[in-house]
Order: C-alpha cells, then structure tokens, then sequence
C-alpha cells in the first residue's frame, strides 16, 4: 500500500512518557458529520484517553472533539463512545494482549490519512517511577552529547 497524504490532528505525547508501548495498530473511527468538521480545524485532545474491549468490538473513550462552532443544532457529544474499525484478526490479537496483566489500550496520534480519519492505538505497559526518572536522564544525556558534538564541530 502507498503512503498518502498524512494529516496529523492530535498527539498524545503524555502516553510516551507514562507507558511503554508494546504494539501498535492503526484504526478507522466511526465518526458524525460534526464530528469531521471539528477534526478539520483541530480541535481534538487525546489526553487521559483509553480504548476498551466490547463483545468483539473496539471502542474509545474520553477523546475529546470540541463541538463544531459552526453549526446550529445537531451538534455531537464532545465525549462520546466513538467505535474503532479494524478487522477481527486485529481485535482478537488486541483482547489476547489487554487480558495479560498490566497491559492496556491507549491512543497515541489521529490524523487523516486520505481524508479519512484514523487512530494508532497502542498496547502499553505502565512505568514505574524509576521507569521514568531513567528515561529523562537518557534524554538529557543525549542532549549533552548532542551539544557536544556541536561545540566540537
């Protein structure tokens, strides 16, 4: 398959520091009009959001997509139960993986991908306390390194 032209909406960046990521699978959303126009403009947070498992079904929880400004009525729920398209290969793998012990679903980044919008959903494991007091100081020591180098250059 091709890669086409890919849109980023929103990020989790708080799920790379809190988890180890495991797996990840990319997903369709079923979504409302509303819902669309809202992404299009950039309002969508996936901050404290997670993903379950329902009789053989994946859905998302507490993604948050504002309310589209411009319309009247009809608007949608900004906290709704939004359903996640992927085959049931995928799904079986996934409730293999959430039924172990520590393992969870979490969203990582959406975006549109051939005016389509999709998720990357993740199997993570928690870290520890000391789990991310090691990863910050690897981060600052390759930023030592790296200003180093240039220095040295």
């Amino acid at each position: 398959m091709t890669e086409g032209h890919k849109k980023i909406i929103a990020e989790n960046r708080k799920a790379r520091h809190d988890y180890f990521i495991e797996d990840t699978y990319e997903a369709g959303l079923v979504l409302k009009g509303t819902e669309v126009k809202s992404l299009r403009i950039g309002r969508a947070n996936l901050k404290d959001s997670y993903g379950k498992i329902t009789n053989g079904e994946v859905f998302v929880h507490q993604i948050h997509i504002g309310a589209y400004p411009f319309a009247y009525y009809d608007n949608h729920n900004p906290l709704r139960v939004r359903k996640l398209l992927l085959n049931k290969k995928e799904i079986k793998k996934l409730y293999g993986k959430v039924n172990e012990k520590g393992f969870s679903l979490v969203p990582l980044r959406m975006y549109f991908l051939n005016g389509k919008a999709k998720l990357t959903l993740a199997v993570v494991k928690g870290k520890r306390k000391y789990d991310k007091r090691v990863s910050i100081r690897q981060r600052e020591q390759k930023r030592d390194l790296d200003r180093q180098r240039k220095e040295y250059k």
